[in-house]
């Protein structure tokens, strides 16, 4: 199926389609007389200047490339960092490679971080810059450059590169009511944003989102009764927590794991290098997961984290007001940052007026659905070894943002600065090119992952990416290639808008804006002696100088980011 096609497709309605001009996908209409000159100046080069041959590489020395990811999980989410998770799996991974154990994300949710793996840009500069935007249609990608040198590359599971709403402007596949158009997804697979192949859904468990491929797959497995483990009203059921009333094997755990181990067979078999996304949802919320998995951990032995008494005294005021919850006064201050052009401020959670077993209830789910995830990654470790294919492929499993269960009183994900949200996972694999069973306090970010994954497969970081080819590090098990990362994090056009700077030791946070506040505000953290980030040493006396230092670092960063489209080519 074209593109065109594909864009008749998912418009919300009928009514919106004709609007859609057929050369268009979703980034504007080009004007097809400025296509026509660009092509006959390209014939004009190709006579006078003919492209060489380009040189085949062995497929011996051509690595598989595959990116497994959990969604929203903690950066201690693992067994290896914390001894009440049983994870074998990620732990037995991590014994074949190396542990990161400084990942961030560029951004603390989903989309804008998704965005970044896939084009190795920040999202301010990709252009999703929150959850409700959508990537471009005509967004360069990392698929597109595996592409181009032989690579087949697929994406299994959630991809979150679009909102749940379009419209005739910016039509998205992951919207109502294309989600649900069954008889769409069974002809559509594919291209979609550099990937050839792609199996998609929309659901954080039982979400109303469910359809697409999977939707296909659990009819496919006679699960032909699927909507009564889902909301209303895709779904017959009402919302649940804690244990969920489908059975295991159909979970998407499942379905993403079989797939993943379905397509790498077919490529081994036709000896074709790969780049895969298997991109797992849990253990996003809402915190469901089936048996045995949701009473796999008692909540009574858990002590879930808390806000310390102060701790939000010398934080901007917003810190403060998450814990009043259903305060008018605090809803009042929060209605401050909306504006046209961007959607209600969410994320501003609290575990504030949550009772003690429903945070400890809700900390054991969400253990139970990182021990799922496992289970699953782990089927997927073991078809690599079946295939034979584990000394040649590339493995990195990692998230695309952390989570609060209770971390200075927030829940869930938010615009906030904090270590819980924006630091992740980060294991990297590949027997004799990656040390084994080392771990490094090397900093890494997502935005790496498009350019490093090119250069580890000796193919060149095309100029559109800003992120850091970082194989070198990979492959010395750190080599402190990076000395800081920027975390970007926007949720409105132009008042909630925050920048996080983050080096071995020290970690600021700037705002475009100081809504809410008499006098500039924001933060800076001692993450040596301060790692639980509870002083905020911002306005302290003694610490102005580290802070001017630590601001133009900052405003230098921003600079090194910028993007360079193309190389200078004369003097003029």
């Amino acid at each position: 199926m074209d593109r065109r096609f594909f864009l008749r497709s998912i418009g919300l309605g009928v009514a919106t389609i004709p609007v859609l001009k057929p050369y268009a996908f979703g980034a504007g209409s080009r004007s097809r007389k400025n296509d026509k000159g660009k092509k006959l100046i390209a014939q004009l080069y190709r006579k006078h200047f003919p492209p060489k041959p380009k040189k085949k590489t062995p497929r011996s020395a051509t690595p598989n490339v595959l990116l497994i990811t959990s969604d929203q999980q903690h950066f201690m989410g693992l067994g290896i960092n914390d001894p009440r998770l049983k994870t074998p799996n990620l732990d037995r991974l991590a014994k074949m490679g190396t542990v990161f154990d400084r990942a961030y994300t560029p951004n603390p949710t989903c989309t804008p971080s998704r965005a970044s793996i896939i084009t190795g840009q920040y999202p301010s500069q990709h252009g999703a810059w929150s959850l409700g935007t959508k990537l471009r249609d005509d967004s360069p990608t990392v698929g597109d450059e595996f592409r181009k040198a032989g690579y087949k590359t697929s994406l299994v599971g959630k991809a979150h590169f679009q909102p749940l709403r379009g419209n005739a402007e910016h039509p998205s596949a992951e919207a109502y009511p294309a989600l649900q158009d069954l008889d769409f997804w069974k002809s559509f697979d594919g291209p979609f944003y550099g990937f050839d192949h792609v199996e998609l859904t929309r659901n954080h468990g039982d979400e109303a989102h469910v359809g697409q491929h999977y939707a296909l797959w659990l009819e496919k497995k006679g699960a032909t009764n699927w909507r009564d483990w889902f909301r209303k009203p895709t779904g017959n059921s009402g919302p649940q927590r804690g244990a969920w009333n489908m059975p295991g094997e159909y979970h998407m755990n499942a379905w993403i794991a079989e797939r993943t181990n379905e397509l790498m067979e077919e490529h081994q078999k036709k000896n074709e290098p790969f780049f895969m996304w298997a991109s797992f949802f849990d253990p996003h919320p809402p915190y469901l997961v089936p048996e045995p998995w949701a009473s796999m951990y008692d909540p009574d032995k858990l002590e879930p984290p808390m806000a310390v008494p102060g701790e939000h005294d010398d934080m901007p005021k917003q810190y403060g007001m998450t814990q009043r919850k259903g305060d008018k006064e605090a809803k009042k201050f929060f209605s401050q940052w909306n504006e046209k052009g961007g959607h209600h401020v969410f994320g501003y959670h609290t575990n504030h007026g949550l009772d003690e077993k429903k945070r400890r209830k809700n900390m054991a789910v969400y253990f139970g659905m990182i021990s799922m995830l496992d289970h699953y990654v782990g089927q997927i470790l073991d078809k690599l070894d079946e295939l034979g294919i584990t000394e040649n492929t590339l493995v990195v499993y990692t998230t695309d943002h952390g989570h609060y269960f209770g971390q200075h009183g927030l829940d869930k994900k938010g615009n906030f600065g904090y270590e819980d949200g924006v630091r992740i996972p980060f294991i990297v694999s590949k027997p004799g090119e990656i040390p084994q069973g080392k771990r490094t306090d090397s900093l890494q970010t997502l935005v790496d992952l498009a350019p490093t994954f090119l250069g580890f497969c000796g193919i060149e970081k095309p100029s559109f990416m800003t992120g850091v080819d970082m194989t070198s590090d990979w492959k010395k098990g750190g080599a402190q290639t990076r000395d800081h990362v920027v975390v970007e994090s926007r949720q409105q056009p132009t008042k909630l808008y925050l920048k996080t700077y983050i080096e071995k030791r020290y970690k600021i946070v700037t705002y475009s804006n100081h809504i809410g506040s008499d006098k500039p505000y924001g933060e800076l953290f001692d993450l040596e002696k301060d790692p639980q980030e509870l002083v905020n040493l911002w306005d302290k006396s003694e610490f102005q100088n580290l802070k001017a230092e630590m601001l133009l670092k900052q405003m230098q960063a921003e600079m090194k980011k910028e993007p360079t489209p193309m190389k200078r080519l004369s003097i003029a």
